[in-house]
């Protein structure tokens, strides 16, 4: 309804001619109307200034009418059923507190001022989660350096680096990333509660709060099984957002994912801490909107003490543009670079004392890590007693090129295509042995991504739906294993296989989903001398998901 349809239900009263029986139900209802707008000035909804106003308006308009029907010779009869009458004075009532609740002119500071800049956003999924893992995958981390088994071995005794640690608990309910063997289904439970503020016109801040666990930063799942405990809910983003001019952004803490990429670098989960400046619509055409985006974000401050700080650093720039009233494209080139994250020989310990306080600086952390990267044990050369701390072969320099088209030819059914391609620069077998000894035979450092979705643009509306099917290719250090999708094969890279899903409108933000992932390694996962290119791992996991929003 329209802000106006107080004023012209008034006048349409006001000018309906009275004949014969009809005549008494009019003046009934315009004597409602006008009881009605009386009840709303007495109870503060409605200035009496305001009322006084609307209704002489409606006078105005119904003299003109009238003055308009002399001149037509037609007598006409007007009939208003009475569920008509009704229906007019619930959508006048409805119309009027709308309207006093969007101008503001009821009664002053009846709704306080701060709730107009408050948001309050939220979602929770119930899922139920099979993994099934392959009857032949092969037994990882028996023949690991350190392992049961083999606690002498060494780089020098095998070229090929762990790619699978076995053993880790990575997402904090006792299931650990190193088993291969093991099936499991489970239920799962998501929750987050988000707060947007915005404190003036240029500034803004945000505060959400999920589920999940510290151990796992690319998952925000809560396990069902805790003999009915309750769950930890954590801090996930906590930043402030500056707009000092309409086409810029500054944003500082931790914020969401700036960059606009696919789930192949970045797990959908996964948010930032840092700074980040975004430029939208710089010099823009009728067609073409550029943006650009800039970041740094500290990954290890000062821990263990005296370690060299480890960073991330990205810059972004592409546009979107649109080849006709139809499809649209959005093209955009990234450059990241991981600072002080790959590993070197330590030489912080001491023959007679042992390790030094710093020892350990170059380890890539069991709690960061999850899976496929290239590992390489940073012990000191005279160190022959300690655990073996591993860190990163490679430096990882990615460059990633991203593209999405959105053709609406058959709207509201849109057709979304989605591409992704990512070369690790940093890349370097002759630096990875000058760094750290070892002479690596093997390694990735590609991937690529391709993803095509049917249906609507998202699920909001009952009966609205989509289906898509993808297909991932992750070279072992192709990115930094830690931070990629941890759905797909159980998370981490040396993996490629498909993903295919889709999702169904219950109700109004109420939703059905349904995935299924198949993934296998690329590559040979540990130091097995014995089987170099035999080792195999493959999984299937089913996803089943209710999820609502509010």
């Amino acid at each position: 309804m329209k802000k106006a349809l107080l004023p012209l239900a008034l006048s349409a009263l006001f000018a309906l001619p009275a004949h014969a029986a009809d005549a008494d139900s009019l003046d009934t209802l315009r004597l409602t109307t006008l009881n009605l707008i009386d009840a709303l000035v007495d109870t503060g909804v409605l200035t009496r200034e305001k009322a006084d106003e609307l209704i002489k308006a409606a006078e105005t308009k119904a003299a003109k009418t009238a003055a308009r029907a002399k001149k037509d010779s037609t007598v006409r009869v007007q009939y208003v059923p009475e569920s008509v009458k009704n229906e007019i004075r619930e959508q006048l009532k409805q119309e009027v507190l709308a309207q006093a609740r969007t101008e503001g002119w009821a009664t002053p500071n009846a709704i306080p001022e701060w709730t107009e800049r408050i948001k309050i956003e939220g979602d929770l999924r119930v899922r139920y989660q099979s993994d099934r893992l392959a009857d032949g995958n092969s037994p990882i981390g028996a023949f690991a350096p350190g392992a049961v088994g083999n606690p002498a071995a060494t780089n020098d005794d095998y070229p090929l680096a762990t790619r699978f640690p076995a053993g880790v608990d990575l997402d904090g309910n006792g299931f650990p990333n190193g088993n291969v063997a093991d099936s499991v289904s489970r239920m799962r439970l998501r929750a987050r509660l988000g707060v947007l503020a915005k404190i003036t016109d240029g500034v803004s801040a945000g505060m959400r709060f999920t589920t999940g666990n510290t151990n796992d930063r690319v998952s925000t799942n809560q396990t069902l099984g805790s003999n009915f405990n309750k769950y930890s809910f954590l801090v996930d983003r906590a930043y402030i957002k500056f707009d000092p001019v309409e086409w810029a952004s500054v944003s500082g803490g931790r914020m969401p994912n700036p960059w606009f990429a696919t789930d192949l670098v970045w797990d959908e989960d996964l948010n930032f801490d840092g700074i980040a400046v975004n430029l939208r619509n710089v010099s823009p055409t009728a067609t073409m909107r550029p943006f650009a985006t800039a970041g740094w974000f500290p990954l290890r401050a000062d821990n263990p003490p005296n370690a060299d700080k480890q960073w991330l650093a990205g810059a972004q720039i592409g546009t979107e543009y649109d080849l006709s009233s139809y499809t649209t494209l959005r093209v955009g080139l990234a450059k990241y670079r991981y600072g002080r994250i790959e590993a070197r020989t330590d030489t912080a310990y001491d023959a007679i004392n042992g390790p030094l306080q710093n020892y350990g600086r170059y380890a890539y952390a069991p709690s960061l890590r999850s899976r496929g990267n290239t590992l390489v044990q940073t012990n000191s050369p005279i160190d022959s007693t300690e655990a073996p701390i591993y860190g990163l072969a490679s430096k990882f320099e990615p460059v990633v090129l991203t593209a999405t088209a959105d053709l609406a030819h058959f709207d509201p059914v849109h057709v979304l295509l989605s591409a992704e391609y990512v070369k690790n620069t940093g890349f370097d077998r002759d630096d990875i042995l000058r760094r750290t000894g070892v002479n690596l035979t093997d390694g990735k450092d590609t991937a690529y991504h391709l993803r095509v979705m049917v249906g609507m643009p998202s699920v909001s509306l009952s009966s609205d739906w989509q289906v898509f099917a993808a297909y991932k290719y992750i070279g072992s250090d192709a990115l930094v294993d830690g931070f990629t999708d941890s759905d797909f094969g159980l998370g981490g890279t040396n993996l490629k296989g498909f993903v295919l899903g889709g999702s169904y409108g219950l109700y109004r933000n109420t939703a059905l989903g349904v995935r299924w992932y198949s993934a296998r390694n690329i590559q040979t996962m540990t130091y097995d001398p014995t089987a170099i290119s035999g080792q195999r791992y493959e999984v299937d996991t089913l996803m089943m998901d209710m999820n609502v929003r509010f």
